[in-house]
């Protein structure tokens, strides 16, 4: 990846899709939960695939939740 990904981008964007303040601290919910649907996250996918990252579906599916996906998509910032 170019270094355009970052913990804070991926929480704005997840934020903004969500209809949520990227400064809430929802890392750990179930984005499902919070209103994510497969639209949304297909949308979110390939914002983040246009900026580099080689995930799928699947994986941002089977753990819905900012934290991992930080894991997948950045590494492990915690």
């Amino acid at each position: 990846m170019d270094g355009l990904l970052t913990p804070a981008a991926i929480r704005t964007d997840v934020a903004e899709a969500l209809h949520r303040h990227p400064d809430e601290n929802f890392d750990d919910e179930d984005l499902f939960e919070c209103g994510l649907d497969s639209i949304r996250l297909m949308t979110l996918l390939e914002r983040w695939r246009a900026a580099g990252a080689e995930v799928t579906f699947v994986d941002l599916a089977e753990r819905p939740t900012v934290k991992h996906w930080v894991r997948l998509l950045v590494g492990d910032h915690d």
